[in-house]
């Protein structure tokens, strides 16, 4: 049974947080940190524990910027439902390093923290569908977080039956309450996390993808920052826990100074569950 409810939650676990300044395109959340998950699969009752952690580099001749991204994420799937749906609660507290070109000193702080709350729909046939609906809070490390509060939505869709994680989630940000010292206006933006893989036994492969636009601009800034990158997934099920690995390239970039790699890896541990906690303490084999 636990095993059965780690499976659900690499599939249907949520993972939110942060991006690399200048790189968000609008949206305060990472580009593509939810590919990989089923954000339409509701969650089996529970606490789980969701981290994600990355490292890119944008390829600028002589100017490459290296970013550390890590978003430890505890996600409770209440006993609760809401007009049939699954109710869950978020919280996020994402950390970024910066490593810049040249000999400027790399920073490293806390990015904006995240709290929401979700519902997601079983509506048979393996077909789930959620909305999400949370704040970025304009706190955080000054010269790492974004200068002002975030309202995030997602709108996300999933196929999964028989071994298939076939998702789309749509995110929509809108940027207010703008720190003054940050130069007047922060853009807003739209982006979308896409997942296609199967599992095989323990094994699961397949590809992402994740695009992102800024819908308007902020200020100082010339033009709308874009991008869609694609690559391979590759996960295991050890049982009390959940590992994957992805790696993204850019295929398209506009205004974001060039193409960007990024290798990721994500850890899905359940903390907590029904199954478990009416386990004994000690089992005889």
């Amino acid at each position: 049974m636990l095993k059965n409810a780690i499976k659900i939650a690499a599939i249907g676990a949520v993972a939110w947080g942060a991006t690399t300044v200048g790189a968000s395109a609008g949206l305060t959340k990472q580009p593509g940190e939810t590919s990989g998950l089923a954000r339409g699969a509701p969650l089996p009752e529970g606490v789980y524990f969701v981290n994600t952690i990355s490292w890119g580099e944008r390829s600028v001749p002589g100017r490459d910027t290296g970013v550390l991204v890590d978003v430890p994420v505890i996600a409770w799937s209440t006993p609760w439902t809401v007009l049939g749906a699954n109710v869950q609660v978020l919280g996020a507290l994402p950390n970024i390093y910066i490593d810049p070109p040249g000999n400027n000193n790399s920073d490293y702080g806390l990015y904006n923290p995240f709290l929401a709350g979700a519902l997601a729909w079983d509506l048979g046939n393996g077909i789930g569908v959620s909305y999400t609906s949370g704040f970025y809070f304009n706190v955080g490390e000054k010269d790492i977080r974004v200068r002002a509060t975030t309202w995030r939505q997602d709108f996300a869709a999933s196929y999964t039956a028989d071994g298939w994680n076939l998702t789309a989630n749509v995110t929509w940000s809108i940027t207010f309450d703008t720190d003054r010292i940050a130069g007047g206006k922060t853009s807003n933006g739209l982006g979308i996390d896409l997942t296609a893989t199967k599992t095989f036994g323990n094994w699961e492969v397949g590809a992402v993808g994740f695009g992102s636009t800024e819908y308007d601009l902020p200020t100082g800034q010339a033009g709308k920052g874009k991008q869609f990158a694609l690559g391979p997934l590759v996960g295991y099920n050890f049982g009390p826990a959940i590992l994957q690995a992805y790696v993204t390239r850019d295929i398209y970039q506009r205004n974001l100074g060039g193409k960007e790699t990024r290798f990721w890896g994500r850890v899905i541990i359940p903390l907590w569950t029904p199954t478990a906690a009416a386990a004994p303490l000690v089992t005889k084999y």
